[in-house]
């Protein structure tokens, strides 16, 4: 039987042990758009986080560099939008990296677009439709109601990977749902404003939070999905008869916005250019930040302009 002196000098030696253990290192993620690593930082802060892209870049069309075979080599977690939007280049990143941990059906891969419905899927696509995503649009970031769904099952992702940190990884996504709640409150408010509101895009960049808000896309910049505006289409959309109910031309951040400018010259339609996804710049650092640049600049261009 052990003394109580001793029995404390184990127990105090059992503790000194335990605090000079190593701590559990942090998971190593890599998302592949801005806006998936915003959303892990807030779920777990202390993750290692590489961000393939940039919301100057095209998601649909990036190189496969060495850093980013590495980052993707040591990636506990792999966090990307899916439905295709990644199909150019993360299937080769993935397999030059081959990291058992993050290949197709693991958990180490998580696809956003696997979370939430989406619009305007289609059984058949073909060459002749354009950059047309069987699956359907995979622009759903900027989705008031997609994204907690998104939101609750990477948390859920991120708890079964780091057990211990469970209970925190919930509350920060409690707290995060009830900010986003307060967030989307205040969208339906502007939403009642902007019902009915005509503009035209570039792309679908923002084509989820347009219907949300009940905003109509009058016309769109690219003649196809991801074909670049020629003349002729732009042509076209100046001669379009609803041109004069636009009240924006609306451009994501990493888009060519000479088209837009034309259009907008001949047109006397102002073209904007708006955050497509998080920038990390002061009021850009979350999606409901964006949400709210995007619906601000909609509320100050609310009255369409007339064409001639």
């Amino acid at each position: 039987m052990i003394s109580k002196p001793n029995r404390l000098a184990w127990a105090f030696g059992w503790l000194l042990a335990f605090a000079s253990m190593p701590a559990s290192a942090n998971l190593n993620v890599f998302a592949c758009e801005p806006e998936w690593a915003s959303l892990v930082s807030v779920l777990l802060p202390d993750a290692n986080i590489t961000t393939a892209t940039t919301a100057w870049q095209d998601p649909h069309y990036i190189e496969a560099r060495p850093s980013l075979i590495a980052a993707m080599r040591k990636a506990d977690l792999a966090v990307c939008t899916g439905a295709s939007l990644e199909a150019g280049w993360l299937p080769s990143l993935i397999s030059r990296a081959a990291n058992r941990k993050i290949q197709p059906g693991s958990d180490g891969l998580f696809f956003a677009a696997d979370h939430a419905p989406l619009h305007q899927s289609h059984e058949h696509v073909d060459r002749s439709m354009g950059d047309v995503h069987p699956e359907g649009d995979p622009h759903l970031h900027l989705s008031p109601d997609a994204i907690p769904l998104v939101a609750s099952a990477l948390a859920e992702r991120l708890a079964s990977l780091v057990p211990d940190q469970q209970a925190q990884i919930q509350v920060r996504y409690i707290r995060w749902r009830g900010e986003w709640n307060q967030h989307r409150q205040s969208w339906r408010t502007a939403a009642r404003q902007l019902t009915g509101t005509g503009v035209i895009t570039q792309h679908s960049t923002f084509d989820y939070l347009l219907r949300w808000l009940g905003i109509e896309v009058i016309a769109d910049l690219e003649p196809k999905p991801g074909l670049p505006p020629g003349s002729t289409h732009l042509r076209n959309v100046l001669a379009t008869p609803d041109l004069a109910r636009a009240s924006v031309i609306m451009l994501a951040s990493y888009q060519d916005d000479r088209p837009a400018r034309w259009l907008s010259s001949q047109s006397g339609v102002p073209a904007i250019v708006l955050p497509g996804t998080v920038t990390g710049q002061p009021g850009e650092e979350t999606l409901g930040q964006v949400i709210n640049l995007i619906i601000d600049a909609l509320l100050n261009h609310q009255e369409p302009t007339n064409v001639d």
